[in-house]
C-alpha cells in the first residue's frame, strides 16, 4: 500500500520534467505537487505520509515548508507554591502554526543564507511567536523556547529535515510524515528552488487535514453545539457508572 504514492509521484515528476522540456514558454521554475490533497481521520488513524514531488528547471536547491493553521497557545511555567508544583506564570502567543517541519535537498544552513531563511521563516529557529500581551524579552524568549519544546514533545513541529531526493538533475521528491494527533484544517506546503544562496522560484500547494465519518459528525456536533455536547456526556457518563455499579449491588 505504501509503494503506491511512491510510484505516483515518480510518474507525475516525470510528467512534469517532459511538459519543461516540451514548453515553447518560459516554464515555471518549479512545479510541485502532492500525491494527496486530503489527510482523512477517522477512528483507526495512526499518522500516515505524503508524497511531494515535482520538478525544477534546471539545477538548484530544493526546500519545503509545511505549516498547519494558525492558533493561539498558552505555555504555562510552574513554580513550587506551599510545597505544591502549580502554573504560576503563563504567556499566550498568537498565531502559532499548529503543525510544523521541513524538508530540504541539502542542509538548510549550506543552501539557504540566513537572511533568507528569516525572510521565508525556514527552520524552527526562524518562526516568531508574538504575545497576546506585552512580555519583557527576557521572559519572551523563556518562553518561546518552551513553546518550541511543548510542540516537539507532541510531535507536531519535527526537529529532523526530511531529506527531498533528487532523480536526476530537474525530478525531486520526498515523504511528509504527519503524527496521528495531526490538527485538523487546511495546511499550506511552500516549496522553493534555491540557486546561489537566493530563492529563484516558489509554489504554494494547499493540503486538506480533516475529519471523517462518525468521528467528524460527533467532532462538529461539539463544536457547534458545545452546551448539549457537555450535557450529553456528562448523562452517559452517570449512566456508565450506574451499570457498570449493578453487578455489585447486593438483593
Amino acid at each position: 500500500m505504501r509503494r503506491r504514492p511512491a510510484i505516483a509521484g515518480r510518474l507525475c515528476a516525470m510528467a512534469l520534467a517532459w511538459l519543461f522540456a516540451g514548453a515553447p514558454a518560459k516554464a515555471e521554475e518549479v512545479v510541485a505537487d502532492l500525491s494527496n490533497h486530503l489527510i482523512a481521520i477517522n477512528s483507526s488513524f495512526t499518522g500516515t505520509s505524503v508524497v511531494l514531488f515535482g520538478a525544477t528547471d534546471g539545477p538548484g536547491d530544493v526546500v519545503a515548508v509545511v505549516r498547519g493553521p494558525d492558533r493561539d497557545v498558552t505555555v504555562w511555567r510552574k513554580a513550587k507554591i506551599l510545597g505544591i508544583w502549580a502554573n504560576a506564570e503563563s504567556v499566550e502567543f498568537a498565531n502559532v502554526p499548529s503543525f510544523y517541519t521541513v524538508a530540504a535537498s541539502r542542509p538548510i544552513e549550506e543552501s539557504v543564507p540566513p537572511s533568507m531563511a528569516a525572510l521565508y521563516r525556514i527552520g524552527l529557529g526562524n518562526l516568531r511567536f508574538e504575545p497576546k500581551s506585552p512580555v519583557a524579552p527576557g521572559r519572551l524568549q523563556l518562553f518561546a523556547d518552551a513553546l518550541v519544546r511543548q510542540e516537539q514533545r507532541a510531535g507536531l513541529f519535527p526537529s529532523r529535515v526530511e531529506q527531498i531526493s533528487f532523480l536526476g538533475e530537474r525530478l525531486f521528491r520526498a515523504n511528509i510524515a504527519f503524527p496521528a494527533n495531526v490538527p485538523t484544517g487546511t495546511y499550506l506546503v511552500e516549496v522553493f528552488l534555491i540557486r546561489n544562496r537566493d530563492v529563484v522560484g516558489a509554489q504554494t500547494t494547499p493540503l486538506i487535514v480533516s475529519k471523517v465519518g462518525v468521528d467528524a459528525a460527533v467532532f462538529n456536533f461539539a463544536d457547534s453545539e458545545a452546551a448539549a455536547y457537555g450535557a450529553i456526556a456528562v448523562v452517559a457518563a452517570v449512566v456508565a457508572g450506574w451499570l457498570a455499579s449493578l453487578p455489585f449491588r447486593t438483593i
